[in-house]
């Protein structure tokens, strides 16, 4: 069946099987064949140029150093006089960033160095070998070609054009036939496919050197542990986006997305290294020690000296130029704003997206859906949107319903809208081959299909069997898919109708790797192998344009694709694909979101209960305790397992289970705060720990735990019969309480904290204040006006700060007519205050403040008051427990959006 053909996994290459590796591999460490030009350096406004020259192959290429507002450096690298423009990715940085001018403030012999206007970098760039490093006040961060790995394959005329140079010569090597084909230079075999690369290698790379650094994170999407490993023994780090049903674990291939941004950390300083090249890549990371190079040392001072370490990452990408970005933090925070500025930050999605998400492959029918929806209801169990796979379409034709099991799908959608519930369904890039499907014959008609190095249409093997490939790289095929959106063109769509991207790989069965030929021909004919890593972004971008088009730009889209790239942030959500109903890949799913958050995607998510097999009753229990406190909630499963809705596991498990959705649903006053940050200022909303506490060594490698935000505290249960976990709380100077205890936890460190079923340990860190809902609602619209609580955990100073953000949950108007709500929780001095942390903002809500709990409160007061604005002072009801410290104001009926201030 077509099913199997997609889960067969002998498919995939490991490095060695990937021609541009294995000539880069060919250049080892050593002194660059590169040197600089120095007579033909030029300095404008917005860069420095000059030119190097290959003293081999006397092939000049062009290199621009651009320093960028905020302590960003941009480095090009493209051939002087190219046979042809080569690849340059666009749409990925929002703009053209801003740039300052660099100083040339030193030029000998044999070295240039530019200063940044405010002095505190310097770029010290050596002419032979051509290297540059990058210095902060005085200390090298990182240098380039420090190994001498710059590598770039010029483009060259086809053989039978081109006259015997040395550089054929040379790549040739003995130029026999078998070595030509070994390095895979003009044609590449893989299995049974055959890649012509019409015009040559195009390869490009080089290498970084991190000073002082041996903690390096980010690249996702591998299933790999939060620290990336050296790669000297086996396969560097793969970024390419596939298909891999029930990827392995421990495993360096890319699977559904790729952000080529990695980051580095030591206890004073954070960087980032961002390479935009969207052609395959591969990442080899070596971490090691190096003595301290200090000249006027003796012998017997040398022995003594630390060893510093050192980390090496080198780059390589089939095709395309050299175009890096070098973040220069200095903290994880600064970091992520860096790289938010060049690819934006996350769209704040709508509210009902942030809670739990019912999907299956596939609900069969209307009937189905109904039951569902009302298994919830009977179950008391909150939810907000139910999900429609593949099976619901017409023979998987994209944007139409199947007959028989959807004949009222309108009727369907209001019957949900009446429970405040939504829909989601799937729309996959591939087309059916079938001239009466209207999408079909317009995209061939209009030439929409990405075609084959032969000029006819690409097609290749998908769910619907026969299919072509939109071809969203082009800007018109993107607003005619924009424009499939349209209610009146889609029909028996609904405001209430959302979409999830599958497939956008993009996936095909019987492809090389279950993917797109590389010699497929796009838009303005670049071939498949430039733009592979871009496809899903592509269809992304489209598909919320045309959500947000179809409510004539008042709503705000929800959009959760597979493949994804820098940049995907701004169009809505992605998940880790298809995972296994293994503790394993329960494991492995908090470092795999980590990675994604760092790399600028805080809305993301893995499969509730794993994809692929059937859960046991107890991990599908923990996987919901550690689904609900992780940004998307999704719980989906695969067409062979068993139902799995969470009422299906008897009583005890149910409500286990309800507990931990209710308990997301009281947070997302919270969540959402946390969104708005992501969205406003570039906060991860899931963080490692090292982020928060960048001093504490300890931090640097924690996976089995994380923050949401800075005041959640999550440590997932991921082993089967656990009776307790090793909790790390960071920090010495911190104070941690029970989240739902409300008590104190006595010890810091690393602690051993007892476990049951019921639930996963959580914290509240001291010095926050956590805004919730005081009850659970059926859906997030049915909570709109239940009243809020405060959380408020005293530190060491008995102080304590937080945030709320509230806004309609679903528009614009946040944006566009200023209509929000951005209020500022202080506890100073025993008395907690309310106040604007916006002005700008004029959202009103009649939702008030009933209950504050003061955690780490000091002594029973003798009475509290609260004021408001026009100064009236009540007496407020309150209760003191002694034994935890914890006092709790009762009845207190605050505005949320008025100024006020409770006295204790």
């Amino acid at each position: 069946s077509v099913q199997d053909e997609a889960v067969d996994k002998s498919n995939f290459k490991k490095c060695n099987q990937i021609a541009f590796y294995r000539r880069q591999k060919l250049l080892h460490p050593g002194k660059s064949l590169y040197r600089v030009l120095l007579d033909s350096v030029t300095l404008s406004d917005e860069n420095v140029k000059f030119q190097i020259i290959h003293e081999e192959n006397k092939v000049l290429l062009q290199v621009e150093i651009y320093e960028i507002e905020g302590s960003i450096f941009r480095l090009k690298i493209d051939e002087a006089s190219p046979l042809r423009e080569r690849y340059k990715v666009p749409d990925v940085l929002i703009k053209e960033p801003t740039t300052q001018r660099l100083f040339i403030s030193h030029k000998d012999a044999g070295i240039l160095v530019l200063s940044s206007v405010n002095g505190d970098y310097k770029l010290q760039v050596t002419a032979n070998p051509f290297q540059v490093e990058l210095q902060s006040k005085g200390e090298t961060v990182m240098s380039m070609n420090s190994n001498g790995l710059l590598y770039f394959e010029h483009l060259q005329l086809p053989s039978s054009d081109r006259k015997p140079t040395a550089q054929n010569e040379e790549a040739a090597g003995d130029s026999s036939k078998e070595k030509q084909e070994d390095l895979g230079l003009w044609q590449e075999k893989f299995g049974s496919f055959l890649d012509i690369k019409a015009h040559g290698p195009t390869s490009v790379g080089v290498d970084f050197s991190l000073h002082g650094y041996d903690h390096v994170y980010g690249i996702p999407q591998h299933t790999e542990t939060l620290l990336l490993k050296n790669t000297s023994d086996g396969d560097a780090y793969r970024l390419y986006n596939l298909d891999i049903f029930g990827h392995k674990i421990h495993d360096k291939i890319g699977i559904y997305g790729s952000v080529p941004l990695l980051l580095a950390h030591k206890p004073n300083r954070t960087s980032g290294i961002f390479w935009l090249n969207s052609s395959e890549t591969l990442v080899d990371i070596s971490t090691k020690a190096v003595a301290e190079h200090t000249p006027s040392r003796s012998a017997a001072e040398t022995a003594k000296q630390r060893a510093v370490p050192l980390t090496d990452v080198r780059w390589m990408s089939e095709s395309g130029i050299i175009d890096v970005f070098l973040l220069m933090g200095p903290t994880a925070f600064d970091i992520f704003k860096q790289f938010a500025q060049l690819t934006g930050t996350q769209a704040l999605p709508p509210l009902f997206s942030l809670g739990y998400h019912q999907c299956r492959w596939n609900y069969e029918d209307e009937q189905d859906v109904k039951a569902v929806d009302a298994g919830f209801d009977a179950h008391d169990i909150p939810y907000d949107a139910i999900w429609l796979d593949i099976e619901h379409t017409d023979g998987k034709r994209y944007f139409t319903w199947d007959k028989q099991k959807f004949q009222n799908p309108r009727k369907m959608q209001e019957h949900l809208r009446k429970k405040k519930r939504k829909l989601v369904v799937i729309v996959d890039p591939h087309i059916k081959v079938d001239p009466s499907y209207t999408l079909y014959a317009q995209a061939k008609e209009k030439g929409y299909f990405v075609k084959d190095r032969n000029g006819q249409d690409f097609e290749g093997v998908s769910w619907p069997g026969s299919s072509c490939y939109l071809d969203f790289t082009n800007p018109e095929v993107r607003k005619w898919y924009a424009d499939q959106y349209a209610f009146k063109t889609y029909k028996a769509s609904t405001n209430i109708l959302f979409v999830w991207n599958d497939m956008n790989e993009p996936s095909v069965f019987k492809g090389a790797e279950l993917t797109m030929q590389k010699d497929a021909v796009h838009y303005n004919n670049w071939e498949h192998r430039e733009v592979h890593n871009l496809y899903g972004f592509y269809q992304q971008m489209a598909t919320a344009e045309g959500l947000i088009r179809r409510s004539s730009g008042k709503e705000r889209p929800f959009v959760l694709t597979r493949s994804f790239f820098a940049g995907s942030q701004k169009y809505g959500a992605v998940w880790t694909g298809d995972n296994t109903a293994e503790w394993s890949y329960l494991k492995i799913s908090i470092p795999m979101l980590l990675t994604i958050n760092m790399a600028g995607i805080s809305f993301c998510g893995a499969d509730v209960g794993g994809f692929i097999g059937d859960p046991e009753p107890e991990l599908l229990v923990r996987w919901y305790q550690a689904g609900a406190y992780q940004p998307f909630f999704r719980g989906h499963s695969n067409m062979e397992s068993k139902r799995r809705e969470p009422w299906l596991f008897g009583e005890k498990n149910t409500q286990i289970i309800r507990r931990a959705i209710r308990e997301r649903y009281v947070l997302l006053p919270y969540l959402y705060t946390l969104f708005y940050r992501a969205h406003t200022a570039a906060e991860p909303v899931m963080r490692s720990l090292w982020i928060e506490f960048p001093g504490k060594m300890e931090t640097f490698d924690v996976e089995n735990e994380y923050l949401l935000g800075n005041a959640l505290l999550v440590h997932p249960v991921t082993e089967k019969d656990a009776k307790t976990v090793t909790v790390l709380f960071p920090g010495s100077e911190e104070i941690w309480y029970d989240f739902r205890k409300f008590k104190r936890m006595e010890d810091a460190g690393t602690v051993k904290i007892p476990v049951t079923l019921e639930n996963i340990p959580v914290f509240q860190r001291g010095g926050t204040v956590i805004p919730l809902k005081t009850t659970a609602g059926k859906s997030t619209e049915w909570m709109i006006d239940t009243s809020y609580e405060l959380h408020v955990a005293l530190d060491t100073e008995a102080c304590a700060i937080g945030e709320l953000y509230v806004d309609d949950g679903h528009s614009f108007q946040y944006l566009h007519k200023k209509q929000f709500l951005y209020r500022k929780f202080t506890f100073h001095k025993n008395v907690l205050s309310s106040s604007c942390t916006d002005e700008s903002g004029q959202y009103h809500s009649t939702c008030v403040v009933e209950r504050v709990i003061i955690l780490g409160f000091g002594k029973q007061p003798t009475f509290v008051t609260a004021s408001s604005k026009d100064g009236e002072k009540k007496e407020v009801v309150f209760t003191y427990d002694m034994k935890t410290s914890v006092l709790t104001l009762e009845k207190l009926a605050l505005n949320v959006d008025a100024d006020w201030e409770i006295c204790i």
